[in-house]
């Protein structure tokens, strides 16, 4: 993880010096601006010689529709290189979150050269390491408890008997009663929280050893086990009766518990010591040791890595779905810009005064601090096209392909008609379509309301469960 980070940042670094020429956009965000810098550099360098990464026809579709009037190239180069910088951006934290986990991972190895584990405190409390051995041929896994340094401690004799009465369900394990033992007891130092020592001793070593090993034996065997409790200055010793059953253990097995048994024995004759030192081999075979360490480095980087192809993918879908809620706006606000004209040229108005009358309220609005409106924009942006000296009637059609909406066309067809043959029934005809745009209006709204219908159908199942449950339970409770 190290080199990749390395890498990546020499490759930033490159990037970045050679891009320092480049100007960000107007309104990128300060965090962004270098990346959007060596985004457009990207972007220039690589754009010929990979042109189907950054050429997509519907792309260029719905910007042109997005923003009409803007240059196809702009608009092209403007997102391609902001989709970049985003993704730039993911790959440059992901790489720093991944080295940083790196980092914590290593942070957490204790084991030092020659096998040694430095201890903390009696403060601190006790540190869980997972270790690996080689043995041989073999690969086995260890999780030890390395104990602190210990510490006096001050006598507490009302929560030494609450320890007692809790002792015998501590030293259970895997055993169901002690009464019936077939695996090892959990014969430790400490327990829980309580600050109390435990050394332990059995009546019959040979079956049970002091360290909770249970050894094979072919017929039960009742033993008893002497708990020594210390805090501080004070002793208490008590006798707990245990009953061994047998249990047939494999070769694998049983080197385990062995290997086990020395772990446990090599830690309880270094409790004094600063370090622990692991042992370095076992009936004459060499031991390597190496400490478990979960290392998600590299996953963090490959998730990175993976969120930034799919920034770069999805974000044409959310193109294209801006593209959509633009459309819908405009289908929203096509009834009432049709009734405006309605109003405005059955008040004697021109067409196009009409269209300078509903575009100079919509800019005083907008002054006010309304918020923008496609549709409106749209009437202003043809309104501006008259201003530049284009015909009413290319004014018009424009429009209608600008939207690209059926009900937008048709009226645009409509108007420019009226201007090539000067139809004396265009009140009338507007009217007409007035009146089409509301009905259809009303249509769209009881589509939109049934589609929300089914949509809360399932919160609805959802809540009639939870008011059956508070019904039902109180009921059988009662029962």
């Amino acid at each position: 993880m190290y080199w990749i980070t390395l890498v990546l940042a020499g490759g930033f670094l490159i990037i970045m010096c050679l891009a320092r020429r480049e100007e960000p956009a107007p309104g990128t965000a300060t965090l962004l601006k270098p990346f959007y810098k060596m985004a457009m550099y990207l972007y220039k360098k690589s754009c010929r010689r990979f042109s189907r990464l950054f050429s997509s026809p519907q792309v260029e579709k719905d910007l042109v529709q997005l923003y009409p009037g803007e240059s196809r190239e702009c608009l092209k180069t403007e997102y391609y290189v902001k989709k970049a910088s985003l993704c730039l951006a993911v790959i440059f934290a992901g790489t720093f979150i991944g080295a940083a986990a790196k980092v914590s991972t290593d942070s957490q190895v204790i084991l030092g050269e020659g096998g040694g584990i430095a201890r903390r405190s009696y403060l601190d409390g006790g540190l869980e390491v997972s270790l690996e051995a080689g043995y041989g041929q073999q690969q086995m896994d260890f999780r030890i408890e390395v104990e602190p340094r210990l510490l006096p401690e001050e006598e507490i004799a009302a929560l030494t008997e609450a320890f007692v009465e809790e002792l015998p369900g501590y030293i259970l394990g895997k055993n169901t009663s002690l009464h019936e033992i077939t695996s090892d007891l959990h014969l430790q130092e400490q327990y829980g929280d309580y600050p109390m020592h435990v050394s332990w001793k059995s009546s019959e070593p040979g079956i049970l050893g002091d360290t909770g090993q249970v050894f094979s034996l072919e017929e039960e065997q009742e033993v008893t086990l002497f708990a020594k409790i210390r805090y501080g200055g004070y002793e208490r010793e008590e006798a707990i009766p245990v009953r061994v059953v047998p249990v047939i253990l494999s070769e694998e097995e049983q080197l385990y518990r062995e290997m086990e048994e020395m772990l446990r024995q090599s830690q309880s004759d270094s409790l004094e010591e600063e370090t622990w030192w692991l042992p370095q081999e076992w009936q004459g075979e060499e031991i390597q040791w190496q400490q478990i360490v979960e290392d998600n480095s590299l996953l963090l980087w490959g998730a990175a890595m993976l969120t930034a192809v799919l920034v770069f993918l999805l974000l044409d879908r959310d193109l294209h779905e801006q593209l959509e809620k633009r459309k819908r706006s405009l289908r929203q606000e096509y009834p009432e810009i049709v009734h405006k004209l309605v109003l405005f040229v059955g008040a004697g108005m021109t067409i196009r005064g009409a269209f300078q009358k509903i575009a100079g309220d919509y800019e005083a609005k907008c002054r006010s601090g309304e918020r923008a409106s496609p549709a409106y924009e749209e009437v202003l942006y043809t309104c501006r096209e008259l201003h530049s000296g284009i015909s009413e009637g290319q004014s018009y059609e424009h429009f209608g392909r600008r939207t690209g909406l059926q009900e937008y066309i048709r009226l645009s067809t409509l108007l420019a008609q009226n201007l090539k043959r000067g139809n004396s029934t265009l009140l009338e005809r507007l009217r007409e379509e007035a009146e089409k745009s509301a009905e259809e209006r009303l249509q769209q709204s009881k589509r939109l309301g049934e589609e929300a219908g089914t949509k809360l159908l399932v919160p609805m199942v959802l809540m009639l469960a939870v008011v059956m449950a508070m019904i039902m339970v109180p009921a059988f409770s009662s029962m």
